[in-house]
């Protein structure tokens, strides 16, 4: 890879359309593992809204073994090669251009494009790795239809598949054989999948409302295929829930699913094969927990509603990637709500949005939902793009309610069906059903950061008047629509319609309300309606309150977090100044009382229950003090054990008995709870907390409970700890999902000799940093999730990292550019920190070959 001095940007001002488009395109591969080659046939037409000038396609790493043109040889004058394209400048109006080239997919670690995973042939082609498998338009707004050919080992490689329908198949000498799979859908190359291998898989079939019969296949290896089935339910339940939901039909006759091993992504939504990490896939109740179990419905979910978010309507560009991603996390978080604890999966989704968007949107990474520039667009599938992308759909829907955003988005799907579009056209369709000039609300979609909302009230008892006044920050201001309520001294309801939705289009708004009888409590920010801060200033009496009454189920969660929060960032500016800051009485009173709660759903009771982490109050903090953060949550957490052991331990056995089978909500919010009051206990430090840990670890039969309870003895001092990773080696160390855990929770663990052990892991036999998983595993988990650890005052934890940014970039950017941004946010911590950081960013921005996703990054930080 060579040095890049000056990468080169790219800006959404400058999009043209492409100067030529292909109609139809057929490929051949020949599989081998160091040199597979692949023939390429485009039909190609001149595009009368191009450009002129000449013909231009991408490529990356292919050796070229001839090109024609209609048919003739091309010779070297007749086109140019250079900086990653082919040009052709003598090209009819309508022309087939051929093209024969080599590649090596067993030297592809950088796993973009074809490359051989465990033994397998699969392909990842978003964002622009088609380049790496032929000459190709290699850009969205490209769509065509696929014939493929595959020629592969038949005993190395007995299944081959390709987006679209199976046409024909067959021996060829010498050992081999042959598939055919042809796709009548127009897509981008971006969508082009292709898997060979020795695989089984399971089969289930679905009928559409129209009575299309869909055959489902889901494939892995043989010894896995007991674990698919939760996936293959996911699927058949995403299915009917988006015909039931959006109207939306599978249009295939086939649809398959495969699992991979090493893969950069959670999933791809290749058109008709959707190519899987399998962690997303494989699930049993031994194995694999709760969090699990759900994330495997909710990316089986995302990556089929793509089917219409994405595939069906795609994107013009990849500046509009939030116009698929947005959409779809959207689609898939409601999903998700519908099929488990509305309550809980929202909380769930703004704890990530908070804890880490607003990070996002805080630092140097700071970008717009829809960027205006970018050097490497693969560091571009961030949370802003997804998980505020979502939100600003979710607000869309607010502002148009249920029945307007169907028909919205039926339009939409109805008018751009097989084209590439754009995030206006999206907001169009919403415009246009509603009636409503949302020209000021697609201002969130240009600008960065998170805004601000500061309020101010005043009760007017004589005139029974309540007036609100809302300020934001931005400029030019945003539409925020902002879900109200204001409660009596009972908790009851003052508004008639219980929640009002306010709209503040103006820098500052007053909102008036008439007959109210008493001073009101304001709820506000409903369900979390628009991604902001919210700036106003409860008393601890008053959050006390709407956590015991408010009919917000996240807003009681949050009162519930902000005096957590509260209290903690206390703790930590007393032992800042040298005191010892006292724990109030009521504050443990106040989860007493929670603790007796039998009525609550109870995963939003371990939701309430639960502390903010270590990395959300870090945000809370202008210059963040990592090591008094640690020191106050594990204090309180040590007191809440202690002070609370008995009612702990009584809801930790009333939360008991639920088999690890039963995948119910109910009992997978009672696990939840058994576990977070588990965490109590051993903070307390007692024999009993620790017995009652080890029996957990010993006696569970779900993975959910024995792995936290191995967390916890990870983490601790305790005499049994190395003897129960052990156990636990043993009995995993065939399955790397599992192990994957095994590794994370040393990763995670808050002690003192954390980095000297993740040092001794990657010398484990079943480590390898050519796995994406198990470097997320190991090495993101402690660069990312043990900040007292990765923060420590020596500056190990940032040199670790910088080492091995430095080594996977070399084998693959994208994982290495994930892995930088624990660096690029030096600026938020005190001396020495600060300056070990930059230093650590300053030698990876000096080393030689460093890679464009990288480079981009660290720049960013630096500057």
């Amino acid at each position: 890879m060579s040095q890049i001095a000056s990468p080169k940007t790219h800006y959404l001002k400058d999009y043209q359309p492409p100067a030529y488009l292909i109609d139809r395109v057929e490929l051949s591969f020949r599989l081998d593992e160091q040199s597979t080659q692949v023939h390429s046939v485009l039909h190609l037409r001149r595009n009368p809204q191009g450009p002129g000038g000449p013909l231009r396609l991408d490529g990356e790493g292919l050796n070229t073994l001839e090109l024609r043109l209609d048919g003739r040889p091309l010779v070297p004058g007749e086109y140019g090669m250079e900086d990653g394209q082919l040009s052709i400048e003598q090209v009819p109006q309508r022309c087939r251009l051929e093209s024969r080239v080599e590649i090596n997919p067993a030297a592809n670690t950088a796993l973009e494009g074809l490359y051989l995973s465990s033994g397998l042939f699969c392909t990842q082609c978003e964002a622009e790795g088609f380049r790496r498998i032929s000459w190709f338009i290699d850009r969205p707004d490209v769509m065509a239809c696929y014939r493929v050919r595959i020629e592969a080992e038949r005993q190395r490689y007995p299944v081959l598949l390709s987006n679209g329908n199976p046409i024909e198949q067959g021996e060829l000498a010498g050992g081999r054989h042959y598939a055919v799979w042809d796709d009548p859908f127009p897509k981008p190359c971006y969508l082009f999948a292709l898997v060979a291998g020795d695989l089984s898989h399971i089969e289930a079939s679905h009928q559409t409302p129209s009575g299309r019969r869909v055959r489902l296949r889901i494939y892995s290896e043989a010894e896995n295929i007991a674990r698919c089935q939760h996936a293959m339910d996911s699927l058949i339940k995403a299915m009917l829930w988006d015909e039931r939901t959006y109207g939306r039909e599978c249009d295939l006759d086939v649809y398959n699913i495969v699992a991979v091993n090493d893969f950069n992504m959670g999933a791809m939504e290749n058109k008709g094969l959707n190519i899987f990490n399998a962690k997303f896939v494989l699930a049993s109740p031994e194995s694999a927990t709760d969090a699990d179990f759900q994330a495997v419905e909710g990316v089986i979910a995302h990556e089929y509603f793509h089917n219409w978010s994405g595939n069906r309507v795609t994107c013009r560009d990849w500046f509009q990637l939030s116009l698929k991603e947005g959409f779809t996390v959207f689609r898939d978080q409601e999903f998700s709500a519908d099929m488990n604890s509305r309550g809980v999966k929202r909380i769930e989704d703004v704890r990530l949005l908070r804890t880490h968007q607003f990070a996002e949107d805080a630092g140097p990474m700071a970008h717009p939902v829809r960027p205006e520039s970018y050097v490497e667009i693969n560091n571009f599938y961030t949370l802003t793009v997804y998980e505020k992308g979502a939100e600003l759909v979710r607000m869309q829907a607010l502002l148009l309610g249920p029945e307007r955003f169907r028909q919205a988005t039926d339009l939409y799907f109805q008018r751009h069906d097989g084209q590439a579009v754009t995030i206006d056209d999206f907001v169009a369709c919403m415009a246009e059903v509603s009636g409503r000039d949302l020209g000021q609300f697609k201002r969130w979609y240009a600008q960065a950061g998170t805004p601000e909302v500061r309020v101010e009230a005043a009760y007017e008892p004589q005139a029974r008047r309540y007036r609100l006044r809302l300020s934001q920050d931005r400029q030019p201001p945003l539409h925020i629509p902002l879900v109200l309520g204001l409660l009596g001294p009972e908790g009851e309801e003052l508004l008639a319609e219980g929640s009002r939705l306010l709209e503040l289009t103006e820098a500052s708004q007053e909102f008036v309300f008439e007959q109210i009888a008493r001073p009101p409590l304001i709820s506000l920010n409903r369900g979390f309606s628009a991604p902001v801060k919210i700036r106003l200033d409860y008393s601890d009496e008053q959050l006390g309150r709407l956590m015991a009454q408010d009919s917000d189920g996240f807003n009681r969660w949050d009162a519930a977090q902000t005096l957590s929060q509260r209290l903690l960032l206390g703790l930590v500016a007393e032992a800042a100044a040298g005191r010892q800051g006292a724990i109030p009485a009521a504050f443990i009173q106040g989860l007493a009382d929670n603790l007796a709660d039998q009525a609550t759903d109870p995963a939003l009771l371990a939701e309430t229950l639960s502390l903010p982490s270590e990395g959300y109050l870090a945000e809370q903090m202008e210059c963040v003090d990592v090591d008094g953060i640690h020191q106050a949550r594990e204090r309180l957490r040590q007191h809440i054990g202690s002070q609370l052991h008995g009612p702990l331990l009584a809801l930790y056995e009333r939360c008991g008995g639920s088999a690890g089978a039963d995948l119910s909500p109910q009992a997978m919010g009672r696990r939840q709870l058994r576990n977070l009051t588990l965490g109590y206990l051993m903070a307390s430090q007692t024999p009993e907390a620790l017995a009652l840990c080890l029996r957990q670890f010993e006696q569970a039969d779900n993975m959910t409970e024995r792995l936290a309870a191995l967390a916890l003895l990870a983490a601790s001092d305790a005499p049994q700890r190395s003897e129960a990773l052990e156990q636990f080696q043993r009995h995993w160390q065939g399955d790397a999902l599992v192990m994957d855990k095994w590794f994370g929770v040393q990763a995670s663990a808050s002690r003192p000799e954390t980095l000297q052990q993740v040092r001794r892991l990657m010398r484990h036999p079943a480590f390898s940093l050519r796995n994406p998983n198990r470097v997320r595993a190991l090495i993101s988990t402690f660069c990312n999730a043990n900040p007292v650890c990765f923060h420590a005052a020596d500056g190990s934890g940032y040199a670790f990292c910088r080492e091995q940014v430095l080594a996977l970039d070399g084998l693959n950017p994208q994982v290495a550019a994930r892995l930088v941004r624990a660096l690029v946010r030096w600026r938020r911590y005190p001396e020495p920190r600060r300056g070990l950081m930059q230093r650590q960013l300053q030698q990876i921005l000096a080393q030689p070959g460093l890679s464009g996703d990288v480079h981009e990054l660290v720049s960013k930080g630096l500057g």
